[in-house]
């Protein structure tokens, strides 16, 4: 496979699970943000959600302050902003004309659907929170679209497990940056854990990675910060854990390897990342600091980006 057709495949998964990720962030955003004063207390549930996003520098430059029209409007609509919902959409189908003919029928008609619908609702835009809601669930309901097609209808070859990287990529990144956010920046010093702002605050956590509901069926528990962290990073019945994204990773990297005849810098990091988790406890991360091996671990997931692009993509 030319190494171009590899990069529109690897990017096309990249941008459709980030649009799912971001629907899902502003979703549970509002969400929080519809509670009573008493329950959000102190905290600024928008400002949260550009950090998870990772752009909280950039938001800065264009808007004044992170409120629920400023925020909504740069993570879904903004032009500026090259990680919006309409950005990644409009990125998903750029790649996905380039390698047309490697997708399937039904992939291709729910990433260009996707688009046209996008254009709608860009020259009407969502003046509601009713509007903007359905506007979400569109773009969720897309990412779902899109990921079963491909289950369901691909060749298991190498277009496959290239678009299967980038998906896991990316959601392992999503997971890991809403983790660290929740620890170290969303719950003000006066707040004692357990108390009902951080229950709600959790509870947005795991809407925002689509977890609540498998929360309770593994543990059938109060919500519990280690717990949740447990569920979020080692438990790889969970399809965004970070430890289920790099059983994947490495399952599709040494099927390149494989196919291509060679393993490479990617597949030894791959296995390097996933064998740290695999010896990893909950008591071990906390006793060094959750914060220190998420950082670590965000670190370690660029890099293999990095070394999958010169080892396949370049």
């Amino acid at each position: 496979m030319l190494s171009r057709t590899a990069e529109n495949l690897y990017w096309l998964a990249r941008y459709v699970e980030r649009a799912e990720y971001l629907a899902r962030t502003i979703e549970a955003t509002l969400r929080v943000t519809a509670l009573p004063a008493a329950y959000v207390g102190k905290t600024n549930e928008w400002e949260s959600a550009l950090l998870t996003a990772g752009i909280g520098r950039a938001f800065y430059d264009v808007y004044p302050a992170a409120n629920e029209e400023n925020v909504v409007a740069y993570l879904a609509f903004s032009l500026d902003n090259p990680s919006s919902i309409r950005n990644c959409i409009e990125g998903a189908r750029v790649n996905s004309r380039s390698v047309r003919t490697a997708l399937t029928g039904e992939m291709w008609d729910t990433i260009n659907g996707a688009w046209i619908e996008l254009q709608q609702v860009w020259s009407h835009g969502a003046h509601s929170r009713e509007e903007l809601s359905r506007f979400l669930r569109f773009v969720q309901e897309t990412s779902l679209r899109f990921d079963g097609s491909a289950y369901r209808t691909m060749l298991r070859n190498d277009a496959y497990w290239f678009s299967r990287l980038g998906l896991h990529l990316e959601r392992a990144d999503n997971t890991a940056r809403i983790l660290d956010v929740k620890y170290h920046m969303l719950l003000p010093k006066e707040e004692h854990v357990g108390g009902p702002l951080d229950y709600y605050q959790w509870t947005s956590i795991l809407r925002s990675v689509s977890a609540l509901t498998a929360y309770h069926w593994v543990y059938r528990e109060t919500l519990k910060p280690w717990l949740i962290a447990d569920l979020l990073i080692l438990n790889n019945s969970l399809p965004r854990s970070l430890s289920s994204c790099y059983d994947n990773l490495v399952r599709n990297l040494d099927q390149l390897g494989v196919a291509y005849g060679r393993q490479g810098p990617a597949q030894r990091h791959a296995r390097g990342i996933r064998n740290r988790l695999q010896h990893s406890s909950m008591d071990n991360i906390f006793q060094h600091g959750l914060h220190e091996f998420i950082q670590e671990f965000i670190a370690d997931n660029n890099r293999l980006g990095d070394i999958i692009a010169k080892q396949y993509l370049t």
